[in-house]
């Protein structure tokens, strides 16, 4: 059985506070495509979507990014095409807060795999260096096969994104194919 997880494909993270700009719009039809395609197949279908309460001091993040998809602002809103599929299948699809990088870190990811026999998960959003790294490194840690859609990846770092894609492959034994 598989999972798609999308990941961070927010306002924010498109065109935001924190944008990964082009190359994430870039990726928005095949997000949305891959998603509806694995809902038509009856997959688990996950938006892990980053959370973040307004001026968190002890968040790790602050010192590194401006603020972000903070809990209750419009950045929070899935992007584009993809907030269309999720409107017409919230139903169907699982909404899943996360705090840290990974979809793993303190949610109900790995119970939600687990109940349902999920062996493989594909993953796709932004940034590639980032969440999806970390989530693709949690994932390996786990035993999941992982399977990473190089054409629904995105990062605002060109090098790290290029990088990830190589690691993934190299070092975390993923599949890195559309």
């Amino acid at each position: 059985m598989e999972a798609l997880i999308v990941i961070d494909y927010t306002l924010d993270f498109v065109t935001g506070k924190l944008p990964v700009g082009e190359p994430a719009l870039a990726i928005e039809e095949r997000i949305a495509e891959l998603t509806e395609e694995h809902l038509r197949r009856g997959d688990l279908v996950v938006m892990a979507v980053d959370l973040h309460e307004e001026n968190d001091p002890d968040h790790p993040e602050t010192k590194l990014f401006p603020p972000h998809n903070i809990r209750g602002t419009e950045g929070r809103e899935l992007f584009g095409k993809l907030r269309e599929v999720y409107d017409r299948n919230r139903d169907r699809i699982l909404w899943m807060d996360k705090t840290r990088y990974s979809a793993f870190f303190r949610t109900a990811l790995q119970e939600e795999l687990s109940k349902r026999n999920i062996d493989t998960i594909r993953l796709v959003g932004v940034c590639t260096d980032i969440c999806v790294l970390h989530t693709a490194v949690d994932a390996y840690n786990l035993g999941y096969r992982t399977i990473v859609h190089p054409s629904a990846v995105a990062s605002f770092n060109p090098a790290g994104h290029d990088w990830a894609l190589q690691h993934f492959r190299a070092s975390l034994g993923a599949e890195v194919r559309d």
